[in-house]
């Protein structure tokens, strides 16, 4: 039995009918197997509001989903719980490229859960945001505080890229094109 089908008949006899579910599963059973990422038995919690529109169901709501890693910056183990959010349309016959189809007044809400777990928890996460990372010199964790390596001094052919922090953000800020690209 598949734990992320969800009975849509009744919303579907009238448009603006919602209905609220929260479901859990296994991520083993929606065959999503990384062990860089996910423990064994990692369960993904989902909480959705569904509501019946003329020609389908927009389910709105979040997943969440236990995590662990190495953070990418000082190589420490890390982890947490992912929460995503969830906004997605199904259609009994699939007119919109985007959507998902009804069968038979079920909505399976697998390929939507699998999908935003692999795509939305990092395969390179963070130990947090502001990680300062290792010294590229001796390989001590900065987050503990400085090394006491000497700071080894710019390289001087890259000094032409400095004048790029100084540039306004975004396009038409100042910026003239120089021409030479495709047209």
């Amino acid at each position: 039995m598949n734990p992320l089908r969800v009975n849509a008949a009744e919303l579907l006899r009238r448009p603006g009918n919602q209905k609220s579910v929260e479901l859990v599963a296994a991520l083993v059973d929606l065959e999503v197997v990384d062990p860089a990422r996910f423990s064994n038995d990692a369960q993904v919690a989902v909480r959705l509001h569904l509501e019946a529109l003329n020609d389908g169901i927009v389910i709105d709501g979040e997943l969440s989903v236990p995590w662990h890693g190495v953070c990418r910056r000082c190589l420490m183990e890390t982890g947490g719980t992912h929460v995503s959010e969830v906004h997605e349309l199904y259609q009994r016959i699939v007119t919109d490229p985007e959507a998902f189809e009804i069968v038979g007044d079920q909505l399976d809400l697998s390929d939507v859960v699998r999908e935003v777990v692999l795509l939305d928890v990092s395969s390179t996460p963070l130990c947090r945001p502001d990680c300062a990372g290792l010294c590229l010199t001796c390989g001590a964790n900065l987050n503990d505080g400085p090394c006491g390596c000497a700071v080894v001094p710019a390289d001087s052919r890259w000094s032409a890229l400095d004048v790029l922090q100084q540039l306004p953000d975004g396009p038409d800020q100042g910026i003239e094109p120089t021409g030479g690209g495709c047209r």
